[in-house]
């Protein structure tokens, strides 16, 4: 059997959108968008035919909304992400608009119905950019539509004395995936914390490693609240318990008592 090759120069996670996939793709993207119906269904007040992913990646999600007939956007700052998301569009047939801006200072030449951001994308380096965040999609988002965000970080009862970690794998067409997520704590009074990723690769007996580490600020629950109030925007319907792939919308997270509260929705609408 060949040994594998290992390669020293440590690479950017964002930087490989191939390995991205392969570690982030634990959920069914059918299901998701099966639960985006539903929630439309039940709190949109307008028609829903263009919907937006902010902080897109490969989109998964994107790929199945477009299946079902619905105009798709995706939209990130990584240009490689998105060139991605395009080959695999066109190799299964579909249509994708993509557009490259940062997530605080974007807007679209026609506004979308839907909004979503999942995986716990929804986050930065301070309020105001939290802010500059919400005007953006304010302004990309037709009155009566909504914003969908996925895992928001609401639980803030750990031991921040240690780092938060967790760690999976993942296999497909050969490529296997361990990836590491950690939190660790950098200053208290500023609630700022250090989010790294790691994923080791092994690309058919290729081994390569992985990594991206960024600084960001923490948001506690009722300060969420009350920084979508001071936009005076979006209308805060709710959050909500859930999974990977579905939510519960008889479960509101204040009747909610386990360690999972960040594996959650919550809900905006845009006024």
């Amino acid at each position: 059997m060949p040994q594998p090759l290992l390669e020293c120069v440590r690479m950017k996670v964002y930087n490989n959108p191939l390995y991205y996939e392969v570690a982030f793709s634990f959920f069914n993207p059918k299901k998701q968008v099966d639960h985006f119906e539903d929630i439309i269904r039940r709190f949109s007040r307008i028609k829903v035919e263009r919907f937006l992913d902010i902080a897109c990646g490969p989109s998964l999600q994107l790929r199945e909304i477009a299946r079902r007939g619905y105009n798709a956007v995706g939209l990130d700052k990584s240009r490689k992400m998105l060139q991605y998301l395009q080959s695999k569009a066109k190799e299964e047939g579909l249509r994708i608009e993509i557009v490259q801006a940062d997530m605080t200072r974007f807007g679209l030449k026609k506004k979308a119905d839907f909004a979503f951001i999942m995986m716990g994308s929804f986050s930065f380096k301070s309020n105001e950019d939290l802010l500059k965040h919400l005007n953006s999609v304010a302004n990309s988002l037709n009155s009566g539509g909504l914003y969908f965000i996925q895992n928001f970080g609401v639980n803030w009862k750990v031991d921040w004395t240690k780092v938060q970690r967790q760690t999976w794998e993942m296999e497909k067409n050969g490529v296997k995936v361990e990836a590491t997520y950690e939190i660790a704590v950098k200053n208290v009074v500023n609630q700022t914390i250090v989010e790294r990723i790691i994923l080791e690769v092994d690309d058919r007996c290729k081994k390569r490693t992985l990594t991206q580490e960024e600084e960001l600020k923490l948001v506690f629950p009722q300060e969420f609240k009350l920084l979508v109030k001071m936009n005076k925007r979006f209308e805060f319907l709710g959050w909500w318990k859930g999974n990977v792939d579905e939510w519960y919308l008889d479960q509101p997270l204040e009747t909610v008592y386990d360690e999972n509260l960040n594996i959650n929705m919550v809900l905006l609408r845009r006024k």
